[in-house]
């Protein structure tokens, strides 16, 4: 899967499989061909913001990301700005870029879920890549949390405490699935272990998610073969995120019947049917 950011880093970056594994590794954008709404071009940077077309039909969506989007451009431009007129040689001749995408994950309903990805390149060793996610109401016109689908969401409580091993246990899963098999003494091989024996030696994994709402990860609502419903939660994670960053980004992807227990009437209007094969393929 190729990221929108990837290819611009790819011109940066000395290593070509360094370069080749990040891209395999990071989610395909589906609006790879639209122009940036946002866009900044100078010596020592260059700043891209792309907001994809097919969040133009849900009022207010659109605007609310282009808005977000160009305080991120702005920022950016005035950080590098201040940085390239007090130490231009810290630049060491390259060209410092900022990409910010906002990717339609899923229409839900009312809910809409979007993947942002934030691309930047500072002249180091390697680009960085932030992953978030917006989960937005399109009646109520405003961006909420995944709250109002479960009874309770207190930090450690028991609805966070099961997402949270559930996360984790599926991050821990996708590490097996590519060979890798944590960060221990233990070198039994990855293709021997289970999920459960695989999260009890990666503190990544432990660190990187929490049993708080805030700290689960950014999730989005997963589609379904059932239309108007959810086949679950997908918490998408940053390079660093829960592991080393030669690791990548991690999709994982938690199917609603593993926390049904917790959902609320709101939650159990919405969630429902399979995950379509189509979707997996893509994140």
């Amino acid at each position: 899967m190729i990221d929108l950011t990837a290819i611009s880093y790819g011109r940066r970056l000395a290593s070509a499989a360094f370069i080749v594994a990040l891209m395999i590794s990071a989610p395909q954008n589906s609006f790879a061909d639209t122009p940036p709404q946002i866009s900044i071009e100078k010596k020592y940077l260059e700043i891209s913001v792309v907001v994809d077309n097919a969040l133009k039909p849900f009022a207010g969506l659109f605007a609310n990301c282009l808005t977000e989007g160009k305080i991120w451009a702005d920022k950016a431009n005035a950080d590098a700005t201040a940085q390239w007129r007090a130490d231009p040689k810290s630049f060491r001749d390259m060209q410092w870029s900022y990409d910010r995408a906002y990717d339609l994950r899923s229409v839900v309903g009312r809910y809409v879920s979007i993947v942002r990805s934030d691309g930047t390149f500072e002249g180091g060793a390697h680009p960085n890549q932030e992953i978030d996610a917006i989960l937005w109401d399109a009646v109520a016109q405003k961006r909420i949390s995944i709250r109002p689908f479960f009874t309770e969401t207190a930090d450690n409580g028991p609805t966070m405490s099961a997402l949270a091993r559930l996360a984790r246990l599926a991050v821990a899963a996708a590490k097996l699935a590519n060979g890798i098999n944590g960060y221990s003494d233990d070198d039994t091989p990855a293709s021997r272990l289970t999920p459960d024996q695989e999260l009890r030696q990666d503190s990544f994994i432990k660190d990187g998610i929490k049993s708080k709402l805030l700290q689960l990860g950014p999730v989005t609502l997963a589609p379904s073969t059932e239309s108007g419903r959810s086949a679950g939660l997908t918490f998408h994670y940053s390079p660093y995120g829960v592991g080393p960053y030669a690791e990548g980004p991690y999709t994982v992807f938690v199917p609603w019947t593993e926390f049904r227990q917790y959902l609320s009437p709101e939650g159990v209007a919405i969630f429902g049917g399979t995950r379509p094969n189509s979707d997996a393929d893509k994140w």
